[in-house]
């Protein structure tokens, strides 16, 4: 089966919202949405329909290079060392470079029509100023979502997410999210940039392995990492941590989330993740997160308890550790605990084994009440905001390096899969 073979108008089976959206807890939830945001949650059908389709839909112009490339008579070394060198030097430093990297470039090096250069600005520092607590915010956020086939297949196939290979996975996407939000880090020959391409590739290499498979199932999941889930992630580094991240303390506003999510649109429109039906405003974003509950199956079984188990104990401390990092590791290790009892659900804490919450979950309640403060001065004291940008770069890098040293990350695709 080909992505080219996807009828038009095709749904995944368990693309389950109609069958839910009339359920009486569904919409007492819808009620309680539209008291609290001041409009319906309930998305239009046109949404929800394209939404759907959007699980046959992926990255045909990556793909074609990925195809000729990557699993051609070139593979997969030669490929990566390739795409190396368009990224460094320009695509014309490739000699005998094929049509499709030529392609691939011209695609990832035109600025669409709908980008703000100073919206992608705002957009990156906003995330910044969620410092270090986003990481973890939008990791949990995640693993609510790993009930869903289509999310967890992947990443269970692949095994990056579970087991003893979960942190190194879960950094790499860590750095990702640093090296594109950076300052610059994504105009032309920034590493954000060149990280994004790569992660663009190791996404397709992927998606056309799990193709091959027989027990992907096509006609129930849609097409490996699709344009449907892949948006669902750009949401989770946007809207979603915008509200949630009130809890802790931060002072997001509605202009500051629509911002975020222009910055993660151009993210996604450089990774290949280009839907017409993007969320353009805040109240879009939010009926698209509605819908996205909404349609779950909760069919991912001992594959998505895998990942969510495999999680947390990922940051736990590892034997033979100097001494001063086991007390950080061991801090942290805690840290993650409490962020993630408090913000995954209750009953998907409980459905799973998992360290014990208290005291741990207290640690994000009794910070809230500081970084509230904090938020409030950077807002109203002239250079305080300017201040608070550098202090949360470098916690955030210091953060990174602490988990992997100077190791770097590879964004590598996968060449075998654990089963």
């Amino acid at each position: 089966m080909t992505l080219e073979m996807a009828a038009a108008g095709k749904i995944p089976g368990e693309f389950r919202y109609w069958d839910k959206v009339g359920a009486p807890r569904v919409q007492r939830a819808r009620q309680v949405f539209r008291s609290v945001f001041r409009f319906d949650p309930q998305p239009s059908e046109e949404l929800v329909r394209a939404f759907g389709e959007a699980y046959y839909h992926a990255d045909p112009v990556a793909e074609a290079f990925v195809d000729e490339v990557y699993l051609g008579s070139a593979g997969p070394k030669a490929g990566r060392a390739m795409l190396d060198r368009a990224l460094a030097h320009g695509v014309e430093s490739v000699a005998d470079a094929p049509p499709s990297l030529i392609r691939l470039f011209e695609e990832f090096e035109t600025a669409p029509e709908w980008l703000d250069p100073e919206l992608v600005a705002l957009g990156a520092k906003v995330f910044r100023r969620w410092g270090t607590s986003v990481f973890s915010f939008a990791t949990t956020s995640t693993l609510e979502m790993y009930s869903e086939s289509s999310i967890t297949k992947p990443l269970s196939y692949a095994g990056g997410y579970a087991g003893d290979k979960a942190h190194k996975r879960q950094l790499e996407t860590v750095r990702f999210w640093i090296d594109v939000s950076e300052p610059g880090g994504l105009d032309a020959g920034a590493r954000g940039r060149q990280t994004a391409m790569r992660v663009r590739i190791m996404h397709v290499f992927i998606r056309r392995k799990l193709m091959q498979r027989p027990e992907w199932e096509y006609d129930a999941w849609g097409v490996p990492i699709s344009i449907g889930d892949a948006t669902l992630t750009l949401m989770g580094g946007s809207v979603v941590p915008g509200l949630a991240l009130w809890s802790l303390g931060y002072q997001t506003t509605v202009r500051e989330i629509e911002a975020t999510l222009h910055f993660w649109r151009y993210v996604g429109h450089l990774l290949g993740v280009q839907p017409q039906w993007y969320p353009r405003d805040f109240r879009e974003s939010v009926q698209l997160m509605f819908a996205a509950f909404v349609k779950r199956a909760y069919t991912a079984g001992e594959d998505g308890e895998e990942l969510v188990e495999s999680y947390l104990p990922a940051f736990a401390p590892k034997p033979g550790t100097p001494w001063r990092k086991r007390i950080r590791d061991e801090i942290n290790y805690r840290v993650q605990i409490g962020y993630t009892g408090v913000w995954l659900l209750p009953s998907t804490y409980s459905r799973h084994t998992m360290p014990g919450r208290f005291p741990w979950v207290l640690h994000p309640i009794v910070q809230a009440p500081i970084i509230f403060g904090a938020e409030t001065l950077r807002r109203t004291i002239p250079g305080l905001d300017a201040m608070a940008d550098r202090v949360q770069r470098h916690r955030r890098e210091q953060w990174y390096r602490n988990e992997v040293g100077d190791r770097a990350a590879e964004f590598s695709p996968v060449e075998e899969f654990r089963r």
